[in-house]
């Protein structure tokens, strides 16, 4: 398959520009060179260069690896305590996600509360946390810097996960009302085990992973974490691999440096879900796939970064990084629908009394409609400096940094080739295990549009202690995003013609205020309250009336406590907010505008959190992740003498909003070599957007047993030991289902 470039001056986007390599290979160089210089034997004074505290303090680093609970976060700028954090995070640790054999952020996010999936025309399933969107292109980090790609992310390289809710955008920018996803990614370390993990399970799945952590000198470590996975999920392949490399040296001294590298290839199938039937779920069996063979959801996600960490003699740190980060996509799906009356049994439309195995089902997409083609370019550069002083009575910790991205995406069409169209062949409900194929390779696949943006950011934050027992915390950051945006024809008459050009610019303000009450150093109550803003090019493109559109507001208001254990081992999580959208874009019969939406729309969504996360006692160990929210309404919609245009209705619950959801996980050692755990998973009930089909809630369980003989661990997993069937990613035409019942068996080599 080839991509087809109109006859434009324009660089191509299939490969990371040669100067992007010379410069990285320019900086790898010179950081090489710098390597040499700290670990080579020396006559240039190494009391200057190394810090004896500092590096004891870095080789004591804390690790995710055997906890549950979670005491630090980095999700702030810089490393903090979370009890110094205005805001609730919830933290998947790395035990965590081994416990469960959590292997994607979907995974993942499932285990904390609060969150929902949208499965989404385009195949990407839209992440809400409080009822609110969470952006793949503007909401998702790693270490800190934006991830800003439609992707499928496995955890292989994750040493956590942590979730904010809340505003967001006096940390990172653009960004929706619920929170931000941050992958924190493992770092080589000075005292690290390396391990093998094999996993075999349901569905075809076989899955292994390397950690391999090496010392190479007195303060530098390389560390590489690897995985390949395979599996035939009843129909829908998984077929992937990664690898990440890292290097750094001068840990805990003066100057610290990392070099890392990423790489994760994706090859799988994909379920795009089943139609409604009446409002109702199908009644088939869990494992049940009627996409296409043929159906793909490929690409892969490169990443290259450099950082750098200056320690000052008062502890202060000024933290830099670099990353050249390269996207590509390609998604080919099915859209699974009814077939006409003429072609079911007997000539009649489906309905839940005539629906049977003998129902035909159409595969639409047969003209590339369902096809998400694109890739993505992304430079990003992050300072950041941190200090802590003392200045008129109180006790300061200051912030302040820059960042700057460049994001050159590149979307394509796919067309079907001129011996004619390629028709996925119709299937019955009893062929539920994949089937039919077209040639893919066949469609030809031209650019169709490109959005080329630059941010740039500068924000200040200071955490004042004004009392023994109460601190203050006040921060701001100004934002300027600038996009253009083009489409090209792809017909045959004036293939590759400019056929729109939009541009718009952005610059704006954010605010983050908080009020910290410890009374304990095993207590923490804050109030707080943020702002965040949307862009209208957050999703890489403008419409006609987007690009004259300022951004969408929001505000959080948040009163929770953090209440750590006597044994400091286990902490309770609290926390009451109100979220409101303020201005969603919008048409409404007070001020109808041809050329722009009007923000007008209101929302709102407010509730209690609860997370509890640690050991209880030495042999029990508890998560909970819990979410209520009993309120959450349309303030304001768009309408016309009282007739809703689109979108939800005035007074409606939003849609994708369950009133509870969370999830309980438990392990009790046994003996010293044997543990068993268990968990659920639960939602209540929930509606897509702008409908009013109610998927049923439900409650899915888990069991584990995991035997520790030393040098190998051996660890069994079931995952929804009944076999549930339930809507898990919903929309307004179809809905995925969750996972069937999974049974995995891992074996684990440390060394």
């Amino acid at each position: 398959m080839t991509r087809t470039t109109p006859p434009l001056p324009l660089r191509s986007t299939r490969r990371l520009p040669p100067l992007r390599l010379q410069a990285a290979a320019a900086a790898a160089a010179l950081l090489g060179a710098a390597a040499g210089a700290q670990t080579a034997p020396a006559t240039s004074a190494p009391a200057e260069q190394v810090l004896p505290p500092l590096r004891a303090k870095a080789a004591a680093e804390p690790s995710d690896k055997d906890t549950l609970q979670a005491t630090e976060t980095r999700i702030g700028k810089t490393r903090q305590e979370l009890r110094d954090l205005p805001q609730s995070v919830t933290v998947v640790t790395e035990r965590l996600m081994d416990e469960r054999n959590l292997d994607t952020l979907k995974d993942a996010l499932r285990n904390t509360a609060g969150v929902s999936f949208l499965a989404a025309e385009g195949g990407e399933e839209d992440i809400r946390l409080r009822g609110f969107s969470l952006q793949a292109t503007g909401d998702i980090f790693v270490d800190g810097l934006r991830d800003p790609a439609f992707y499928e992310r496995d955890s292989f390289n994750w040493e956590r996960l942590e979730v904010l809710r809340g505003s967001a955008s006096m940390l990172f920018g653009r960004g929706s009302t619920g929170g931000a996803v941050n992958q924190v990614s493992k770092l080589p370390r000075l005292f690290q085990p390396s391990e093998v993990a094999v996993t075999v399970g349901s569905g075809g799945t076989l899955r292994g992973t390397l950690d391999l952590n090496a010392k190479t000198g007195e303060n530098a470590a390389l560390r590489v974490n690897a995985m390949a996975h395979i599996g035939n999920q009843y129909g829908v392949k998984t077929d992937k691999t990664g690898i990440a490399p890292a290097l750094r040296w001068g840990i805990g001294t003066r100057d610290e440096f990392l070099l890392g590298l990423y790489r994760l290839d994706n090859d799988n199938g994909i379920h795009y879900g089943l139609p409604w039937l009446a409002g109702r779920m199908l009644p088939v069996d869990t494992r049940s796939y009627y996409g296409a063979l043929s159906d793909v959801s490929s690409g892969s996600a490169t990443l290259a970064t450099l950082g750098h960490v200056h320690r000052f003699a008062d502890r202060s740190e000024w933290r830099s990084t670099l990353r050249l980060g390269r996207y590509e996509r390609d998604q080919r799906a099915s859209a699974v629908r009814f077939a006409p009356a003429a072609v079911q049994p007997g000539g009649v439309a489906v309905t839940p009394e005539t629906f049977g195995p003998d129902t035909v089902l159409r595969r639409s997409g047969g003209a590339g409609v369902h096809a998400k083609i694109q890739d993505l370019d992304a430079l990003t550069f992050q300072s950041d400096y941190d200090t802590k002083f003392q200045a008129w009575g109180w006790r300061h910790a200051l912030q302040t940094g820059v960042d700057f991205t460049k994001d050159a995406f590149t979307g394509y069409a796919a067309a079907n080739p001129a011996s004619g169209p390629l028709v996925k062949p119709d299937v019955t409900v009893a062929d539920n295990r994949g089937s039919g194929w077209v040639d893919e390779s066949l469609r030809h696949v031209n650019k169709n549009r490109d959005f080329d943006a630059e941010a740039l950011g500068l924000y200040l934050q200071d955490l004042v202690q004004v009392a023994p027992a109460w601190k203050l915390l006040l921060g701001a950051r100004w934002d300027r995003f600038a996009g253009r945006y083009r489409t090209f024809s792809t017909a045959a008459a004036n293939f590759g013609e400019l056929t729109a050009e939009r541009r718009r610019t952005d610059a704006l303000w954010s605010q983050r205020a908080g009020v910290l009450w410890q009374p304990t150093p095993l207590s923490s109550f804050h109030f707080s309250y943020g702002t965040s803003f949307n862009t209208s090019g957050d999703a890489y493109q403008y419409d006609a009336l987007g690009s004259n559109t300022p951004p969408e507001k929001s505000r959080n208001l948040e009163l929770g406590a953090r209440l750590d254990s006597a044994s400091g081992h286990a902490t309770l999580r609290l926390a009451l907010f109100h979220a409101t959208k303020t201005n969603e874009r919008n048409r409404d019969e007070e001020s109808v505008s041809p050329t722009n939406y009007v923000l007008s729309g209101q929302r709102h969504a407010a509730g209690l959190e609860i997370d509890v996360a640690g050991r209880i006692t030495p042999a029990w160990e508890v998560y909970v992740s819990y979410a209520w929210i009993p309120d959450a309404e349309v303030d304001k919609a768009s309408s016309v003498l009282g007739t809703t245009l689109a979108g939800e209705r005035v007074g409606q619950r939003p849609g994708l909003t369950p009133e509870h959801s969370g999830t309980v996980w438990t392990t009790w050692r046994v003996t010293p070599r044997l543990r068993i755990g268990g968990g659920l998973n639960a939602r209540s009930s929930d509606t897509p957007q702008q409908s009013t089909i109610r998927a049923p809630g439900f409650v899915t369980g888990d069991l584990m047993a995991e035997y520790d003989a030393g040098a190998v661990l051996f660890k069994l997993n079931v995952g929804n030991v009944t076999d549930k069937l339930y809507a898990d990613v919903l929309y307004r035409g179809h809905y995925i289902p969750g996972k069937p019942r999974t049974v995995q068996f891992t074996t684990v080599a440390r060394f």
